[in-house]
């Protein structure tokens, strides 16, 4: 039996992982914490779809303090997912929860995945690490990492520990990811607020002036690269894993405003410390090294994301839904 062991397995891109390795005949153990970042509920209706899946169990622990050994014995392909994200709460007292779930847990696990001589470990590092580049795109090896946030931070020294572990003979793959979105988003993610925003009538939070461009990744791209890692037989240190949609935050807005049919109430704000002007990812390495390239078009994802918030709003609030639909047909009856 194929086994594989995702940690961060409750959160957005992990529960689309574990999906996508238990439909490729994989059994799954993943781990999560469930932090306070997010709501507990919200992260154990990611893993809705397998529950009670005969090939999937959760474990419920801290990877700052739990023995990872037993779940490792069998030497188990691991994917390490499990972060605390966010650029601005990174800054201030909040870098201690940064410190302890990104670097110390990056640590333990690597080192009892090299303990288990385990055949792989894939984990998740961030655009983040490039910071402001000087050049654009960013080229996974060539490109200077400079990050501008204590979350970047983090990150560049997983990436450093990621090397240690890797010349004492164990073998590890980090994913630079570009701004992931689609369904299961986090609830602080912009994209994310924008949705709920426009189907709620509520303000969204724009800071800056809209400017700022992002690479988009969707997250089905992004599973993919990640498995295709985990298969890879000669992989580099790194890889950029960006969507190749690269958007400014205005555009994003209009793009919303037009698939949602309503107008956004923005809600101007001051940049945020720590948020880089730009990023965009330049993956020949994936493509040529793990056969990988995005196939999701951002009008596509975008699409994806919307209806997912839609249908979860509709869940949480069935007699909301009625009414308007119920508004809705007064309207066409007297049109």
């Amino acid at each position: 039996m194929k086994r594989a062991l995702v940690t961060g397995a409750a959160g957005f891109i992990g529960s689309h992982l574990c999906e996508r390795l238990v439909a490729e005949g994989y059994s799954v153990t993943g781990i999560d914490a469930f932090t306070e970042y997010y709501d507990r509920d919200d992260k154990l209706a990611n893993l809705g779809v397998l529950e009670g899946a005969r090939r999937f169990a959760l474990v419920e622990d801290d990877l700052t303090t739990m023995d990872l050994a037993p779940l490792l014995a069998d030497a188990a392909l691991v994917f390490h997912l499990a972060a605390q994200p966010g650029v601005a709460p990174s800054f201030g007292a909040g870098f201690a929860r940064y410190t302890s779930d990104n670097i110390l847990a990056t640590q333990r696990v690597l080192e009892a995945a090299a303990a288990a001589n385990c055949p792989r470990v894939v984990w998740a590092s961030s655009s983040s690490v490039y910071g402001d580049a000087a050049a654009y795109p960013c080229i996974a090896g060539e490109t200077p990492t400079a990050p501008r946030s204590p979350y970047g931070v983090t990150k560049r020294a997983c990436e450093d520990l990621a090397a240690i572990y890797a010349s004492g003979g164990l073998s590890i793959v980090g994913l630079r990811y570009f701004t992931v979105y689609g369904p299961r988003q986090r609830p602080d993610m912009a994209m994310r607020k924008l949705c709920e925003a426009l189907l709620d009538g509520a303000s969204f939070p724009m800071f800056g002036d809209g400017s700022q461009s992002r690479d988009f990744t969707h997250v089905a791209d992004a599973v993919d690269a990640t498995f295709r890692a985990g298969l890879a037989a000669d992989p580099a240190p790194t890889y950029n894993v960006g969507g190749g949609h690269e958007a400014t935050l205005a555009e994003i807005v209009a793009l919303l405003e037009d698939l949602a049919g309503e107008t956004a109430l923005l809600d101007r704000r001051p940049d945020r410390v720590g948020d880089v002007k730009r990023t965009s990812a330049d993956t020949a390495r994936a493509r040529e090294d793990l056969g990988w390239q995005p196939t999701v078009g951002l009008r596509e994802g975008l699409h994806s994301q919307l209806e997912w918030v839609r249908a979860r709003r509709d869940a949480l609030n069935p007699t909301a839904h009625r009414l308007s639909e119920a508004g809705a047909a007064r309207e066409r009856a007297t049109a």
